[in-house]
């Protein structure tokens, strides 16, 4: 089975902050901080405005249940179906 990964731009931490969220067919699993000036492109808000906001909590269990299951894409080997989508500083 290819997994898919995606990044989209989003609230993390009581929408205090704006992060590039990066998925695993959905689940996040880690999140790039996004340099300050982002936070005055009125398009990468608009796109931040229409995602899920996500707390702490709630990346910490996606990721440990990635983990668990085996699936988180830092950690194993995975088949991706587009691996060039993977955060690249990692």
């Amino acid at each position: 089975m290819k997994y898919r990964i995606d990044a989209r731009y989003c609230w993390y931490n009581k929408g205090q902050v704006m992060v590039l969220m990066y998925f695993i067919n959905n689940i996040p699993f880690t999140f790039d901080d996004v340099p300050d000036e982002y936070y005055f492109d009125l398009e990468l808000i608009e796109l931040a405005d229409k995602e899920r906001r996500w707390e702490p909590e709630d990346v910490y269990k996606a990721s440990s249940y990635l983990i668990e299951e085996e699936c988180h894409p830092l950690m194993f080997e995975l088949e991706l179906e587009n691996p060039e989508c993977m955060p690249s500083d990692l």
